[in-house]
């Protein structure tokens, strides 16, 4: 599975972005699709994720702001994140985890840079 990710950039407190991962190669139902993100001197950790089936997840510090969405059958997943705060400032990563080989793959990950 290869992924690819996309949208990151510059913005402004309060602003908004949306990011994309497109997702090729062998997919297969029963997959959790997520975006994690790594800002400077701390560890990677979970935004989002959405199910195959359509459930999702979110980290309290993102409820309310961003929402995940996914089209199965365009095999994308996509990020729209909404009244960004400088603490949101991270490189996202898009991942693909496939439940029943426990089998996980990562995009290359995009920037986001939120100005205060």
């Amino acid at each position: 599975v290869q992924l690819q990710a996309s949208g990151g950039g510059l913005v402004q407190a309060g602003g908004s972005l949306r990011l994309s991962c497109a997702a090729s190669g062998s997919i297969f139902k029963g997959n959790v699709m997520g975006w994690h993100r790594q800002a400077p001197g701390k560890q990677r950790e979970l935004v989002a994720s959405i199910g195959s089936g359509g459930n999702k997840n979110y980290a309290d510090s993102v409820k309310g702001r961003f929402t995940i969405s996914r089209d199965n059958a365009k095999n994308t997943m996509s990020l729209q994140m909404n009244s960004l705060k400088p603490e949101d400032t991270a490189v996202y990563y898009c991942r693909y985890f496939h439940v029943a080989s426990g089998r996980t793959y990562w995009g290359q990950g995009t920037l986001v840079t939120v100005s205060s």
